[in-house]
């Protein structure tokens, strides 16, 4: 007779102890905005890799190497920036961040290979988006336990509203005076973010009761395996399945110039790709809330090698525009998944490292497949060796995380039948 109303009052305790109010939605939404506008910074060396290609005389793969520098730097970058936001807070750690990015565009701008070199991978990259980018990610899900899923899915999206809102303009903006002018004054644009951080407020503290997640921890083990080796199992997955996610996010509009599709419809394919991603991420924030971070992964990965597969087989310009869509809607919420999958085993105290590490290996997964790919081009002259080696990286991730999410079926197997 006491059960039900046991029960009731757990969730009625468990919903009054959420960290969860306006003020959790005030600062992704903040976060959002702030995120839309450092991650089109990027994308200036993506929309104009052929004009920065021909105005260096030099190879395709080193310009592609600049924008791999991003990504690696974003992902290096995160793990002493994170540690460096929980001591000075979030405010001082992401307005160095502004600078340094700011500084990295103007550096890029002068127009020879190491200028690009060190703008990109030191200032945008290590110094920029590594103190923007994991520290957000970090700082927004300790607003939210209850909805995490959904609010790391929604900041992300930053990344998308920035593929939807400046490939086209940036085109526009390379014809209309060159790519170098361009890149300085998107570096005062940056410059925006200073007057946000005004708004950010410190993140509440977790509830005593708030611990490492999921039942899928033990007191000692993650998924039945030591917590670290789980660490180095989901780092694994993570850069694999984000060689091919760069192929087409840093070589699309290179791809359709080489197939003779004119420059302005690859940048608009490209944003279409980068749409479809941003649509969809709210549905796999929504999916992880239900299914858990890494059933998330694994869902979106196999989506994205199956669209994938797609770039090998058309050439097609409508046929391209199916297929950049069906890719964006695969590999949108793989990235958001892998932070909330890190939530849903491992303690709140640990997200500070174990975010940004992670972050580390899939953007230097991003960072090697933007690299190897224009290699690949270079060698072959063709992306078809490329997209085949993402297929290849695709279902070597797809074959850890099905290791990972067996045990968590195993486990949970296991106290059913000893309950």
């Amino acid at each position: 007779m006491t059960g039900p109303p046991n029960e009731e009052t757990s969730v009625q305790r468990d919903i009054a102890a959420s960290i969860e109010s306006r003020q959790s939605w005030h600062a992704a939404l903040l976060t959002l905005a702030i995120l839309s506008l450092s991650f089109g910074s990027p994308l200036l060396a993506v929309v104009g890799l052929r004009d920065i290609q021909a105005s260096l005389h030099t190879d395709r793969s080193v310009v592609s190497l600049a924008t791999a520098l991003v990504w690696i730097g974003n992902g290096l970058g995160g793990i002493p920036m994170g540690w460096l936001a929980d001591r000075i807070g979030i405010r001082k750690t992401v307005a160095i961040g502004t600078l340094c990015m700011a500084a990295g565009l103007a550096l890029s701008s002068l127009g020879t290979v190491w200028a690009l070199y060190i703008g990109h991978g030191l200032l945008i990259g290590l110094l920029g988006n590594g103190a923007i980018y994991a520290p957000l990610l970090i700082y927004v899900s300790r607003w939210f336990d209850r909805r995490r899923g959904t609010a790391l899915a929604l900041i992300s999206s930053g990344q998308y509203i920035a593929g939807m809102l400046w490939p086209t303009l940036l085109e526009v903006g390379m014809k209309r005076v060159g790519w170098q002018p361009l890149m300085l004054g998107y570096g005062v644009m940056v410059l925006a973010i200073l007057p946000l951080l005004t708004l950010l407020r410190p993140a509440p503290e977790a509830p005593p009761a708030a611990g490492a997640g999921t039942g899928a921890r033990g007191a000692d083990r993650v998924l039945g395996l030591r917590p670290n080796l789980a660490m180095v199992l989901i780092c694994m997955a993570s850069f694999c399945c984000c060689v091919p996610m760069a192929i087409p996010s840093s070589h699309l509009v290179a791809f359709c110039g080489d197939l003779g599709i004119r420059a302005s419809h690859g940048a608009a394919m490209l944003s279409v790709m980068l749409t479809c991603a941003f649509i969809a991420r709210q549905f796999w924030g929504a999916f992880a809330d239900r299914f858990g971070g890494l059933r998330t992964v694994m869902a979106g990965s196999a989506l994205q090698a199956m669209a994938i597969c797609g770039f090998l087989l058309t050439r097609d310009e409508v046929g391209l525009f199916a297929v950049a869509s069906a890719f964006g809607f695969g590999f949108s919420g793989i990235i958001p998944a892998y932070s909330v999958a890190i939530r849903d085993l491992y303690p709140s105290r640990e997200a500070s490292w174990r975010i940004p590490t992670v972050l580390m290996t899939a953007m230097s997964g991003m960072a090697f497949g933007s690299w190897f790919a224009g290699k690949l081009v270079d060698v072959f002259l063709s992306y078809r060796p490329a997209f085949a080696s993402g297929v290849l990286f695709n279902l070597a991730n797809l074959a850890l995380l099905a290791f990972l999410v067996s045990r968590m079926t195993r486990r949970r197997g296991l106290r059913v039948a000893t309950a």
